[in-house]
């Protein structure tokens, strides 16, 4: 691990960070019951696909893959199914959890040089390793951000009409 991340990982982590900026900027202004509205025959909400990037994503793929925490690894499965947020868990919880993972995440991030092997890989989820160093992991996270925040441009829409960015 290095204490300045080069070029490369910063690059990467502002591409991520505008990922982040787009899924919480595309949920602003909705209430809490919006939030919460199934949009889909699936069932999954806004809130939910927040906290499933919060814990499955940010959580698990920094904190617990790339750095090897412990007690997160040891954690993983303790809070059910992140994609289903109890009705005594308020938005703004998961919001803040999201925002705090997040931070989390940049600094494991900040930390670890862009070609640092993995501290631990998830065999029981993925079988044999299919990502090998932090770029790897970044890149696969800005993907995966990057794609929810295009399910949530489509629920925002079937919501209310919002669009996120409307180019004419």
């Amino acid at each position: 691990m290095t204490a300045s991340p080069d070029l490369e990982v910063r690059t990467l982590l502002s591409f991520l960070d505008g990922q982040r900026r787009h899924v919480l900027g595309i949920l602003d202004g909705l209430d809490a019951d919006a939030l919460r509205r199934p949009v889909l025959p699936s069932g999954w909400n806004c809130l939910g696909l927040v906290q499933h990037l919060a814990l499955d994503v940010e959580r698990f793929w920094f904190r617990a893959v790339v750095a090897g925490e412990q007690d997160v690894i040891g954690a993983l499965g303790d809070e059910g199914d992140a994609w289903r947020v109890g009705p005594e868990v308020g938005a703004a919880e998961v919001l803040d959890r999201y925002r705090a993972e997040s931070a989390r995440a940049d600094a494991v991030i900040r930390a670890t040089a862009a070609d640092a092997p993995l501290a631990w890989w998830p065999h029981h989820l993925f079988g044999a390793p299919h990502l090998h160093t932090l770029r790897d992991a970044l890149l696969h996270v800005i993907t995966e951000t990057a794609c929810h925040a295009g399910h949530l441009d489509a629920a925002r829409e079937l919501l209310d009409g919002r669009r996120w960015l409307v180019l004419t």
